[in-house]
């Protein structure tokens, strides 16, 4: 097949589709709405700024001349990490205003590529512009991943996103998405009941070759939260949950990548007298993200808005229990009390109280780590998953 991925290149989870892709010896076609470093089997790789992602570009790491990925280096401004809330906002308010001259250029590449597919990786702001790109009859048809806080977070925020929301549901011939609760939302938003859906997890599934449990089941009280500094990751409410954890498992130790050297987070931990206790990471690998979900015991992931979070599935296939914000999607994986904890976050002591009972309760952990291998296992491999992702590419171009 000739696709055409309309996506963020630097996400992990666009990358392990295209991965998948390539390595299959298609035609994969890549425009990138984020300054990226493509791929060298990739057909052809075009980078086309939307929503001011333009203003957030990769610069020269080194002597050498390679550049390297604009997340090595530490940010400054409105796209640090400390800015995610006001970031998040103004791209909903403006954004929107910038499709039109991009949707353009991106209509000139399709014409050339000619692809049998476009997909689309998430609905803001690569569906919305592949939406208005693909607008005449004759365009190919257009697959749209809805990612996990699309419609929760972002599709009521403005009227201008409300707008294009719609527009790409209307135009789109076929929808991804990671819950059976975007695939419902989605109907609610105007996509047609006729057209073709299917829900597989949004990074293409587990690489269980890299995430894979420990030998032993892991005692240490080593708590691990992967989501970073996001705007519906509750941070605060994590870091007094912390607090208060410690005032009654003082053994409990809390590892946090991607938040090393963040002026708010330092705050918290310095106001609370976190520092003993906790960790701060820089960015890491795949890899190293395996090896520290290898050495926990809980993952936390903290969120208000998500649909099934890749690292929580990755987690759990080392062996981790999950502790989870309580929200419908987190729920088609896990069961309260089975294989996993759920709280709610409008405050920190249901948090607490969630983590120290997956540090203490034994049999919990044991139970859950049963039923999380095998639900990995049967649902979320990688390779069973992006067979299937196959066969519904394959459907779609039939039907066109």
């Amino acid at each position: 097949m000739r696709l055409l991925f309309v996506a963020d290149g630097r996400s992990p989870i666009a990358l392990n589709w295209i991965g998948y892709f390539l390595s299959s010896g298609d035609e994969v076609h890549l425009v990138s709405t984020f300054d990226s470093l493509p791929d060298a089997r990739l057909a052809s790789y075009t980078f086309l700024p939307t929503a001011f992602s333009g203003l957030k570009r990769r610069k020269p790491s080194s002597d050498s001349g390679v550049r390297a990925p604009h997340r090595n280096r530490k940010l400054k401004g409105i796209w640090s990490d400390s800015a995610v809330g006001l970031r998040t906002a103004l791209r909903q308010l403006l954004g929107p205003l910038t499709l039109p001259t991009s949707a353009r250029r991106l209509q000139a590449l399709v014409d050339a590529v000619t692809p049998d597919l476009v997909h689309a990786m998430r609905i803001p702001y690569e569906g919305m512009l592949a939406a208005m790109a693909l607008a005449a009859p004759t365009s190919p048809p257009l697959l749209l991943s809805v990612w996990g806080n699309d419609f929760t977070l972002h599709a009521s925020s403005t009227p201008l996103m409300r707008h294009f929301t719609r527009l790409a549901l209307s135009r789109a011939t076929a929808l991804h998405a990671d819950c059976r609760r975007d695939v419902r939302l989605a109907r609610e938003w105007g996509f047609s009941a006729e057209r073709l859906t299917f829900v597989l997890p949004g990074a293409g599934g587990v690489q269980t070759e890299l995430f894979s449990p420990p030998d032993e089941v892991i005692q240490a009280p080593v708590v691990v939260q992967p989501r970073g500094v996001r705007a519906y990751v509750q941070n605060r409410v994590f870091f007094q949950a912390i607090a208060e954890v410690l005032q009654r498992y003082p053994r409990a130790r809390f590892i946090c990548p991607n938040m090393a050297d963040e002026p708010q987070i330092l705050a918290w931990v310095r106001e609370l007298g976190l520092q003993q206790a906790v960790e701060l990471l820089p960015r890491q690998t795949r890899a190293q993200m395996a090896d520290l979900f290898r050495r926990a015991r809980v993952v936390v992931s903290p969120t208000t808005h998500d649909g099934t979070p890749n690292t929580l599935l990755e987690a759990m296939a080392c062996g981790c229990l999950p502790v989870a914000g309580d929200l419908e999607s987190v729920r088609e994986w896990i069961t309260p009390g089975e294989n996993g904890l759920l709280a709610v976050l409008d405050d920190p002591g249901p948090l607490a109280q969630a983590i120290l009972r997956a540090l203490q309760d034994d049999e919990l952990c044991a139970r859950a780590r049963e039923i999380n291998l095998r639900l990995v296992a049967q649902h979320a491999a990688y390779e069973s998953v992006m067979a299937q992702a196959r066969q519904f590419y394959q459907r779609i171009v039939a039907g066109a």
